[in-house]
C-alpha cells in the first residue's frame, strides 16, 4: 500500500470515485483526444465486490475507468503488434502508461527514466481522456521525503536519482499547477546536494543507451529541469550556482552523439550560455537533415555518430526505421524553437505519431541497446504524447509562457 504524502490528496480507489487530480492548466488550442460513448446499464443488479473485480478494460463511467494500484491488470510482454490503430487513442495511450507505470513502482520499487519519470512528464496531456490516480506522482512525493528526511540514509554525492525525481515533478508541476510544489522545490535541493563538484552525477551506466550509459545525459537532462521550472527557479540563488557547475561539466565534457546534441539543445533554450547561437544553428540543422522520409526520427540513428556505443546484443541497428522516441523528441524540439505545428517540417512527425499507435496504445519503440523487455517502449509512447502535445494535437502546451519563445532560425 502507498500512502498519500503529507498536504497531499487521498489516493483514488473504486470506492472514491469523487477523487480529483491535479488540474491541468488551460490551453488556447482544444484537445482531440477522444471520449469514450456511454454503454447500456446492465439489466441485473451486481454487488459491490463483482464490480470491484471487473476488468479495468470495461468501461464504468468516465470517473471509474481510473487504473490504480490495485487494479492495474499486470505488464504483458512488450512486443511490436502485427497491426496498428487505424486513429490514435488518448485514452489507451494513458491506459498503457499507467499500467507500465503502476506496475513499474510496485515490483521495481524505484525511480526511473524510462518509464516512471516519462510518465509524469507526459501524462498531464492525457487526463482529458482518462484521469489518473495520482499513485505515481505520489511514489515520487514519498521517495522525496525519505531522502530529504535521511530515512534511508544520508543522500550521497553523486546519486543521479534525485535529478529523476526532480525532472519528473517539476515537468508534472509546469503542466498542472503552473508553480513549484514542496515536493519539486525539495527534489531540486536534493539535487544540488547531491551534485558533484564537476557539476556532474554518477549516472546509472546499465549500457541502456541513450538514458542510462553515461554522465552527459543527466547533466543536460538536470539543464533542462531547472530551465523550465515554474516561477523563474533558474535565476534563483541555488540553481545559479548549480547551473555554473553544470556549464563547467559540459565545457569540457562535449556530447558524444547527436541525441545528447538535441539534450543539450533542448537545455539551451533555457539556460543561457550553454551553446552559441551557431551552436544551436548547427545542430538544429543536424535534426532536421536526420528526419528520414516517413516523416519521423530514429532514436537508432540519433546515436549512430557515437563511435564507443554498440548494441549489447551484436545485432543490426535499424537506423531507417522511425520510432516514438525520436520522433516525438524532434517534435518537442522543433516546437520550442518555434517552428510551427503546420510547418514541413513537423506536420509529417505528427501524421507519423498519429498513425503508428499499436492497438494496446503504446507506441513500440525498439530498444537501440539489446532486444530484450523493451522498457525503451515505455518513455518511447510517453515521448509520443509530449510530441504530439507540442504539435496541438494534446492540450498543454506551451509549457512556459510565450515570451520564452524565440523565433525560428534560417537553416539552409
Amino acid at each position: 500500500l502507498i500512502l498519500p504524502a503529507r498536504n497531499q490528496e487521498p489516493l483514488f480507489s473504486l470506492l472514491a470515485p469523487n477523487h480529483t487530480p491535479r488540474p491541468v492548466r488551460p490551453i488556447n488550442r482544444q484537445s482531440n483526444a477522444r471520449r469514450t460513448k456511454g454503454k447500456k446499464m446492465l439489466t441485473k443488479p451486481l454487488c459491490v465486490a463483482a464490480v470491484l473485480l471487473v476488468s479495468t478494460s470495461i468501461v464504468l463511467g468516465n470517473d471509474l475507468e481510473i487504473i490504480t494500484a490495485s487494479n492495474a491488470p499486470p505488464v504483458q510482454p512488450i512486443e511490436k503488434a502485427p497491426t496498428k490503430r487505424q486513429r490514435y487513442s488518448p485514452e489507451l495511450a494513458a491506459r498503457y502508461l499507467d499500467v507500465a507505470s503502476l506496475n513499474w513502482q510496485k515490483d521495481r520499487k524505484c525511480v526511473t527514466c524510462h518509464t516512471n519519470m516519462a510518465y509524469l512528464m507526459s501524462r498531464p496531456a492525457l487526463s482529458a481522456a482518462l484521469k489518473d490516480s495520482g499513485e505515481v506522482r505520489t511514489f515520487y512525493e514519498r521517495f522525496v521525503d525519505e531522502q530529504s528526511s535521511g530515512t534511508t540514509g544520508k543522500p550521497r554525492v553523486g546519486d543521479y536519482r534525485p535529478v529523476v525525481a526532480a525532472t519528473g515533478l517539476v515537468f508534472n508541476d509546469l503542466q498542472t499547477e503552473g508553480r513549484l510544489s514542496l515536493s519539486a522545490l525539495t527534489a531540486l535541493k536534493l539535487m544540488w546536494q547531491t551534485q558533484r563538484d564537476d557539476g556532474g552525477w554518477s549516472w546509472a551506466k546499465c549500457g541502456w543507451a541513450p538514458m542510462e550509459i553515461d554522465d552527459h545525459y543527466g547533466v543536460s537532462l538536470a539543464a533542462l529541469t531547472v530551465g523550465v521550472a515554474p516561477e523563474n527557479y533558474r535565476n534563483s540563488s541555488e540553481a545559479r550556482e548549480g547551473v555554473a557547475k553544470i556549464r563547467q561539466f559540459l565545457s569540457s565534457t562535449p556530447p558524444k552523439s547527436l541525441h545528447h546534441r538535441m539534450m543539450l539543445l533542448w537545455a539551451s533554450k533555457y539556460i543561457d550560455s550553454l551553446l552559441t547561437k551557431e551552436q544551436q544553428r548547427v545542430i538544429l540543422k543536424e535534426v532536421i537533415v536526420s528526419q528520414l522520409s516517413d516523416g519521423g526520427w530514429s532514436t537508432a540513428q540519433l546515436l549512430s555518430d557515437w563511435k564507443e556505443f554498440k548494441r549489447k546484443d551484436n545485432a543490426k541497428q535499424t537506423i531507417n526505421e522511425s520510432d516514438a522516441y525520436a520522433t516525438g523528441l524532434a517534435i518537442s524540439l522543433a516546437r520550442e524553437f518555434s517552428y510551427a505545428a503546420e510547418s514541413p517540417l513537423i506536420q509529417p512527425a505528427t501524421a507519423w505519431l498519429m498513425r503508428n499507435q499499436d492497438t494496446d496504445g503504446k507506441w513500440f519503440t525498439r530498444s537501440p541497446s539489446k532486444d530484450s523487455q523493451q522498457f525503451f517502449t515505455n518513455i518511447g509512447t510517453a515521448f509520443a504524447i509530449l510530441g504530439l502535445q507540442a504539435s496541438g494535437e494534446l492540450p498543454g502546451w506551451p509549457f512556459t509562457s510565450e515570451e520564452l519563445l524565440g523565433t525560428p532560425f534560417t537553416v539552409e
